[in-house]
């Protein structure tokens, strides 16, 4: 099991911009309204062949906006007593505090290494002034500053000192996920009780309040044996709803979260009526071409009042282009097809990364053409195909040598693409149609041997 290093302290002190520096990447939400981070965020670190996670977690003593202190309080609490090493992060330019002198009590109380950690140290004379943290007794702190990236090699340096023993781990054992699934919706879908349903564990909090989920947040599991990431998105509202930075901040990650997943599970609450927001969010998976299935959750509740056939004619209705995508019925609460969800999240994932031989294609497309040879073009053109290959996966890509890519009317196209999709092995997932015009070097003769 690899060893936790959480980043704990008040509010406001810059734990998730620490975390964000450490990772390398913008994963937490960062704003100067206190209490932005909730749930617990964790990321995978390796710094010269020792691995270990990093645990960002909320501002211990926050009074929340929407009274979830005692949930924060829990999700605090998992991350201290999970840790082998907790980072206390304090704000040089405030100086210590009676919060950061709670926290420090409640620290010593226990049996775990601290590493007392004074952020916001921009210049020497702030690391001067972060002497005055001597008093929490914790020794000397590490001083540093996320924001203008200073002594970020001295901070992890230090992380490294202070792990527990190493344990004979090689790189080869790390599990690294071989999917990565999103969670998308609008507010109060379920979101977050599918990850703690599949986790079998109180992961993410979970309450009546709207918007409880303000960041993305992956979440690492295993499943079968296999070790999958699950990303957990705050609900969307609409564009003229979204009036703090949190919202803004929070439709960002999402939308990232849906370009980088592998997979997206795009939630609808089947007591509800489709709204704006679930239109935009589903355009947007299909703009970017990523495997999909639609998951009607809170199903118990309307299981005896109407058949699933009149949901699955619904969302056909409402996405005519989107006929392909699976739907599965689940109630996230109880766990009710919730295994099946994600088996078939997984199917999907193997069918965006698969692939057709040539020859095969070719004979799909040779006989798709001679059923219904391509129409005359607007520019009084005959298109003509003379081969296809595939060229990409994720989503498969088909890629067409034809005469005049313009004069194929996107009617044609979908034809192809119909083809395509009941023909191969990849019916369920998005397909990438690229027409290229043929170059004169290439030889008329190689090409229609292909088809000849």
């Amino acid at each position: 099991m690899l060893p936790q290093v959480s980043i704990v302290g008040r509010p406001n002190v810059g734990k998730s911009s620490i975390f964000n520096w450490l990772v390398g990447r913008r994963l937490a939400i960062v704003d100067d309204m206190a209490g932005v981070t909730r749930d617990r965020m964790v990321q995978l670190l390796n710094h010269e062949e020792r691995y270990f996670e990093i645990v960002d977690t909320g501002g211990i003593g926050i009074n929340d906006v929407d009274e979830l202190d005692e949930e924060i309080e829990q999700q605090i609490e998992v991350g201290i007593q999970g840790a082998d090493l907790l980072l206390f992060v304090v704000d040089a330019k405030d100086g210590p505090i009676g919060l950061d002198k709670r926290v420090a009590k409640r620290l010593r109380s226990l049996n775990k290494p601290v590493l007392l950690v004074a952020n916001k140290c921009d210049g020497d004379n702030w690391e001067v002034a972060a002497n005055e943290f001597f008093s929490l007794g914790f020794g000397e702190p590490l001083v540093c500053s996320a924001k203008n990236n200073r002594k970020k090699t001295n901070l992890i340096d230090a992380i490294v000192e202070n792990l527990p023993p190493q344990e004979e781990i090689d790189a080869k054992e790390i599990k690294h996920p071989e999917m990565k699934f999103v969670l998308v919706g609008r507010r109060n879908v379920g979101k977050s009780t599918l990850i703690n349903t599949l986790t079998e564990a109180d992961r993410m909090i979970v309450s009546e309040v709207a918007g409880t989920t303000r960041d993305s947040v992956d979440v690492r599991f295993e499943m079968d044996g296999k070790t999958v990431v699950a990303i957990d998105t705050p609900g969307l509202r609409r564009g003229k709803s979204v009036r703090t930075d949190i919202d803004f901040y929070g439709t960002h990650r999402a939308h990232r979260s849906i370009r980088h997943a592998d997979v997206t599970l795009m939630l609808f609450d089947a007591g509800k009526r489709i709204s704006k927001v679930d239109r935009q969010l589903v355009h947007y998976i299909e703009q970017n071409q990523k495997p999909c299935i639609f998951v009607v959750n809170k199903w118990d509740l309307m299981a005896d009042h109407m058949p699933t056939e009149r949901w699955v004619d619904y969302l056909h209705d409402n996405f005519t282009s989107l006929w392909n995508v699976p739907i599965a019925f689940i109630t996230a609460q109880t766990g009710k097809n919730c295994k099946r969800l994600l088996n078939h999240a997984q199917m999907l994932f193997k069918q965006s990364r698969s692939r057709v031989s040539t020859p095969k294609l070719n004979r799909i497309l040779k006989e798709a053409i001679v059923r219904h040879p391509p129409p005359m073009g607007s520019n009084r053109r005959r298109p003509k195909i003379f081969y296809g290959a595939q060229i990409g996966i994720s989503p498969p890509t088909i890629m067409l040598k034809c005469n005049h890519p313009d004069s194929f009317a996107k009617t044609y196209q979908k034809y192809l693409l119909s083809v395509l999709r009941d023909s191969l092995d990849f019916g369920e997932v998005p397909i990438r149609l690229v027409l290229e015009k043929r170059k004169h070097s290439e030889s008329d003769q190689e090409i229609h041997q292909t088809y000849n």
